[in-house]
């Protein structure tokens, strides 16, 4: 290292040596194509359980620890279904639109209020019926 000026300095002194000021255009521009949107995708976990009612529970647990662990996974998309019967998938959780565009992230036909994601999140709908509406 021959001296112990900050690289930033270093590199914007060759650059005004080579001619480009302030104004100059930057080397490297913004791609010509516009960048793909995000698809979305599904995965699929297996795991044995003795009953259906018993694979419910242990699915929406996986699916709140994944979605605490990675906010991305999208917990309104997971669904349950036997292992050899993919189209009989079950929504996992309520999913209902709220006030604000939020959604419900209660899990599928609970009773009462529906909420909003987050500690204290919002609650809205009729709160002495089946959810649903």
């Amino acid at each position: 290292m021959r001296d112990n000026r900050s690289p930033h300095w270093r590199q914007r002194r060759a650059a005004d040596a080579l001619g480009s000021g302030r104004d100059a255009r930057a080397l490297i521009g913004p791609p010509r194509r516009p960048t793909r949107p995000h698809r979305f995708f599904t995965v699929h976990l297996g795991f044995t359980a003795p009953g259906a009612a018993d694979a419910r529970e242990v699915a929406v647990a996986y699916a709140e620890a994944l979605s605490l662990l990675r906010p991305e996974v999208a917990l309104g998309a997971a669904a349950l279904s036997p292992a050899d019967a993919w189209h009989r998938a079950e929504r996992l959780f309520c999913g209902a639109v709220g006030p604000d565009g939020e959604h419900c992230v209660d899990v599928a036909d609970h009773p009462g209020f529906h909420h909003a994601p987050g500690p204290g999140g919002l609650g809205w709908g009729d709160g002495d019926g089946p959810g649903g509406g």
